[in-house]
């Protein structure tokens, strides 16, 4: 087929963007395992449906272990899609090599169906506030990269909200609040009314299973002080 033919075809190439997990195991690689392990008992489909990157870098490990871990993961039903840190002739054809020098937003979301939900057509790397009008509806998801998100109505149960900045909820969260996505410790989230499966700032986590019963109905303010998520009620 003729360049000429395909473009008149009208065959169309075009960009997209997605968030992925990137892990990055450490030594002793069995103990790291095991740390995923008790943290994917957390969420019973915490991997499902996610693209995941594999930062080898650190490890720097040999042919035969890169081939161990990818294993591992693959029988945890973990989907790495791309690795880097290695040399790019020991990946198989499924798995892409992406150069050194990327920056891995520090990000851990906890998916909460085995549906991949949906990308909002809203999502912008502007760095101005995003506000949206109406309620986050199960498996949809909204992501605001590098500014804050408002959502006016209510975050369903199986609904996210990514931002870059800090996320304010004036209706019921009930689903998952990502704030900081890009490593922002100053982000904050502010939920009306609180039934949150998991809040998140700048890739330290929050569960429902670990939030306390009393902040539970109620107006809070979640912020980050060092390395743990500090909750203030409102009311």
């Amino acid at each position: 087929m003729s360049l000429a033919l395909a473009t008149s075809s009208g065959i169309r190439l075009a960009g997209r963007s997605f968030l992925a997990f990137v892990l990055e195991p450490h030594p002793p690689v069995a103990t790291w395992l095991a740390d995923l392990d008790a943290m994917a008992r957390r969420s019973l489909a915490f991997f499902a449906n996610r693209p995941v990157v594999l930062d080898l870098a650190r490890l720097a490990p040999d042919r035969t272990e890169t081939d161990a871990i990818v294993a591992a993961l693959r029988g945890r039903h973990i989907r790495v899609i791309a690795v880097e840190g290695v040399d790019p002739a020991w990946l198989g054809p499924a798995i892409a090599p992406i150069g050194s020098g990327k920056h891995s937003a520090k990000v851990v979301e906890f998916p909460g169906n085995s549906h991949p939900p949906q990308q909002d057509r809203r999502s912008t790397a502007s760095k101005a506030p995003l506000i949206v009008d109406q309620p986050v509806r199960s498996g949809q998801s909204i992501v605001h990269p590098e500014g804050d998100v408002t959502v006016l109505g209510s975050i369903s149960s199986g609904a996210e909200v990514i931002a870059g900045g800090s996320i304010h909820a004036y209706g019921t969260l009930r689903g998952r609040a990502l704030a900081g996505a890009a490593g922002n410790p100053n982000a904050v989230i502010f939920a009306h009314k609180f039934q949150a499966e998991l809040v998140a700032i700048g890739g330290n986590y929050l569960t429902a299973e670990q939030s306390s019963p009393s902040v539970v109905d109620r107006s809070v303010l979640f912020q980050l002080k060092g390395d743990v998520i500090v909750t203030e009620c409102l009311d």
